[in-house]
């Protein structure tokens, strides 16, 4: 298995390659050069196993040039007992007849990024014993808020690495800044800035793109690479939990083996619907993958226009995690697409970056159209789901979550499918106290975070998280806030170079 860049596919690495750079030297994202199959025989041997052993099997297919050891060493690694509160890692919760919630936030930052970011440093530092030896890597990470926290938390105190997070100063929940802020560790390093994810995100992109940068890194015997999904690295451990949400749904009786499934993702920059979209590739049954958008709805509009604009205000909501115009992803599922026309691909990217739009082709959008269903909700209706899911199921789910319940009731009101879904849950509520609390209680008593995580608790009986308990007094370690522009130098000032 060998990997190409979306904007130059004469590229082929390795796996190994592919992860510590992170992204091509062009500009473009890594992706597979084929998709491996898997059919029903190949499902019906997952279905008895364990999370650790499914994934072990899924990602041998992808990650052919590690051994069978060194892919046991970096998944045991990552889903040992004790990392994650449910011994299924993953599990799914039976919302309704025909409605399952696939809950990825039982790691120990609270968020489904941990999904991949608890991998992602065994990964890493496995493939750069195979590509860069004698050289420290840099992680560097814009986060909307969950990828900060969980990739701190995964790359924390790992031998020869040193990491990176910028997040917008304004735009993640309280409880996702004080997790960021307090990190500890000796390697970790969190800075804040003057913008929005976007800039953020566009900020990283560059700096890894720039070439007196790389430079003065070989200089220095260090190499950059990506925490976030642009990284196959974080992308390929997210396509694991859809075949083993797929395994548990035949597994309980939900479905038998061979009948599709609906798969809901509620997402900002493409890559966990992206990650369900190559599940169904490889031959998991999936009828339609329903993406679901927050008020910042590009990715609707996209998904029901054909053409791709991000001239439009920007809206900080109530689910952060998804306030993105910017969907990065996007890019690796153009390539896909197009029947792999790189040309085509690097176009619409520059026209994206010259005039914040671009329209596929008819063809393109044919496809796309036969894939997905797309859907958005602003704040009013999240916070109205959130109570609607608590008072009629005594289920408590978090903001992100309610996006993807609230677009998936209005798909099912609109279509009338009634084909069995997993809907995916990315946080726990906790970490969205404020928000939840005022959709479930009609008078809010408490005046900070943590008043709100226990009168939460008091109305839910819905456990608290330790980890997100713990951070009550406890003081932030970093406070920088930087100027967008200035991002570069506080790479270098971080660095000590």
């Amino acid at each position: 298995m060998y990997y190409t860049s979306t904007r130059d596919k004469s590229v082929r690495v390795t796996a190994s390659e592919a992860i510590t750079k992170g992204i091509s030297s062009d500009g473009g994202l890594f992706v597979p050069t084929e998709i491996p199959k898997i059919n029903e025989d190949f499902i019906k041997e997952l279905i008895p196993l364990s999370y650790i052993e499914r994934a072990k099997r899924v990602l041998s297919l992808y990650l052919t040039d590690f051994s069978d050891e060194e892919i046991a060493y970096c998944v045991e690694g990552a889903y040992r007992q004790g990392k994650f509160s449910s011994d299924k890692v993953a599990p799914l919760y039976k919302l309704a007849d025909g409605e399952y919630v696939l809950e990825l936030w039982r790691g120990p930052t609270c968020a489904f990024k941990d999904m991949a970011l608890q991998l992602l440093p065994y990964l890493l530092t496995t493939a750069s014993e195979k590509t860069l030896k004698d050289t420290e890597i840099v992680i560097l990470v814009a986060t909307s808020g969950d990828t900060g926290k969980a990739a701190l938390e995964g790359f924390k105190d790992v031998p020869n690495t040193k990491i990176l997070v910028f997040y917008p100063v304004d735009g993640v929940s309280p409880m996702q800044k004080l997790q960021m802020t307090t990190q500890e560790g000796k390697n970790v390093s969190v800075c804040a800035i003057e913008g929005n994810f976007d800039d953020a995100q566009s900020g990283v992109k560059a700096i890894f793109t720039d070439k007196d940068i790389e430079k003065k890194f070989k200089e220095n015997n260090l190499a950059f690479s990506s925490a976030n999904s642009i990284n196959w690295g974080r992308l390929v451990p997210q396509i694991v939990y859809y075949v083993s949400a797929y395994c548990d749904m035949v597994e309980n009786g939900a479905i038998a083996l061979g009948e599709e499934i609906n798969i809901v993702v509620p997402t900002g920059n493409f890559g966990n619907i992206l990650a369900a979209y190559y599940a169904k590739k490889m031959g998991i049954p999936v009828k339609t993958l329903i993406c679901a958008s927050n008020a910042n709805n590009v990715l609707t509009d996209f998904l029901k226009s054909g053409t791709y604009d991000k001239n439009r205000d920007f809206y900080c909501t109530t689910s952060p995690s998804m306030d993105i115009l910017i969907s990065s992803n996007l890019e690796r599922l153009l390539f896909h697409l197009s029947g792999e026309n790189d040309v085509q691909v690097k176009e619409w990217m520059q026209s994206l970056s010259s005039n914040g739009k671009y329209t596929v082709t008819d063809e393109v959008f044919a496809q796309i159209k036969a894939l997905f269903d797309a859907g958005c909700c602003d704040d009013i209706a999240t916070k109205s789901t959130i109570a609607e899911i608590f008072n009629s199921k005594k289920y408590l789910c978090d903001t992100h979550t309610a996006v993807a319940l609230n677009v998936y009731k209005n798909y099912k009101a609109q279509t009338g499918d009634s084909t069995p879904a997993v809907i995916a849950s990315t946080a726990n509520p906790y970490k969205f106290s404020a928000s939840v609390l005022s959709a479930v209680s009609e008078e809010i008593k408490a005046e900070n975070e943590f008043d709100m995580v226990d009168e939460l608790f008091a109305k839910s009986n819905e456990p608290v998280p330790a980890q997100l308990a713990s951070l009550k007094g406890k003081e932030p370690r970093f406070k920088q806030v930087c100027n967008k522009n200035n991002m570069k130098q506080v790479v270098f000032d971080m660095l000590g170079i």
